[in-house]
Order: C-alpha cells, then structure tokens, then sequence
C-alpha cells in the first residue's frame, strides 16, 4: 500500500470527498484525483499539512501499508466524535419531479446527520412531489441541496428553467445539448433536452448530496 492507496484510505477511513482533502492539503481537487489515479505524487507540504489535520504521522502516507492499522487509530491520531450532535436544515419549499414548476415556499427545519450539515453548511431541504426520480428519490421524500455545488455530468440537480419553473432531474451536458433524464418505475416520462440554439434560459440551484425519507420524519 503506497501514497496512492494510503490517500485513498485516508478518505475511506474519515468519509471525506476529493474536494474536502484537496482543501486540507492545499491543493486542486484535481490534484486529489491525480493521485488516487497514480498520475502524480502528493509534494511534502501537501503530505504534511494532512498528516498534521489528522493526528498522524507522514509516513502513515508515505511508506507501503501506512494506513493499515485496522480500526486502530495511530497515537495522536483524531478520532470522530461519536456522540451524535443534533443539526437541521431549512426546508424551503417542493420540487416537482415531474412537469417542472415553481416551488412553494415553506417555513420548517428538518433533522439532518450532523456532519452532513458540517460539509454542507449553506444546503438546504426541499421537499419531492411526482415520481419521476422515483427510482432515486420517491415521492415526498426531503432531498438536501447544496447551492454551492455545481452538478457535474451524472449528478442530480435542481434546476429552473426560464426563470421560474423548477425540476429536478439526473443532468447530462454535451458540447451544445443539456440533457435532463427522469429515472422512473412509471412509464411515460421523457428527457428534457434543451440545446444552445433553444431560447431557453437554464440556471442551476445546486446538486442533490443527500436526502431523508419521509417515513423516518413519522
């Protein structure tokens, strides 16, 4: 196991993102990915300012088998809280997963994991009707969103289009063509495709990064 399955592990082990490492390190997102894909090698500013973050040493992310210390953490090393701190976010309004619309506007907070609400501190809930993502997210669940991060091809994001309607759909975008897909048990649903020669006007409000059945909220 070397930098690169040590890094990759290192994530594994304390559930953060590429982007969430690249700011310990002080580094592109990009840079993350170069090695975890084997492509370059992280320089010892980048090594040390991790190891210093998480209580561990660098050659836990150098040598071979840094990382492999089971579910024993390394002296000094920091360890999650494990006591469940209580965090919420504001519910905003419903998102059609359907024929796009406006939302409504609501006033509620709903419970969210904690370091969910940590990653994610400017997310906010909005609330599925239809059934067009129902494969993903049914109808009536609380889908968390966060308007900092901008979808990326495959995500799920909320959109409005010519600035009022709104749809929440699985984005793919091409050269010209922005497509966005239902993923739907129910037949009859169809691609939304929008190509640069529409006149349509598309903004996006942020990508889906979580979501709470609405059973559990009961």
């Amino acid at each position: 196991m070397g930098i690169r399955e040590n890094i990759v592990e290192l994530r594994k082990r304390y559930d953060i993102t590429q982007e969430e490492l690249a700011k310990i390190a002080g580094v592109s997102r990009g840079a993350v990915s170069q090695w975890e894909g084997g492509f370059s090698e992280p320089r010892m500013g980048s090594i040390q300012r991790i190891a210093d973050h998480y209580g561990l040493k660098k050659s836990n992310l150098i040598e071979d088998g840094g990382m492999n210390f089971g579910s024993d953490l390394p002296h000094g090393a920091k360890i999650p809280n494990s006591e469940p701190k209580p965090a919420y976010a504001p519910l905003l309004g419903r998102v059609h997963a359907g024929a796009a619309q406006e939302p409504d506007i609501l006033d509620e907070k709903i419970p969210v994991p904690y370091e969910v609400r940590e990653r994610h501190p400017d997310a906010y809930f909005l609330q599925v009707e239809g059934n067009c993502m129902s494969k993903v997210y049914p109808e009536g669940c609380y889908i968390l969103i966060d308007p900092s991060r901008a979808p990326q091809n495959g995500s799920v994001a909320v959109v409005s289009i010519d600035g009022s309607d709104y749809v929440m759909r699985r984005m793919y975008r091409g050269a010209s063509t922005l497509v966005l897909s239902p993923e739907s048990w129910d037949e009859g649903y169809e691609d939304i495709v929008i190509t640069s020669s529409d006149e349509h006007s598309v903004e996006f409000h942020g990508t889906v990064v979580w979501f709470q059945p609405s059973e559990e909220m009961e």
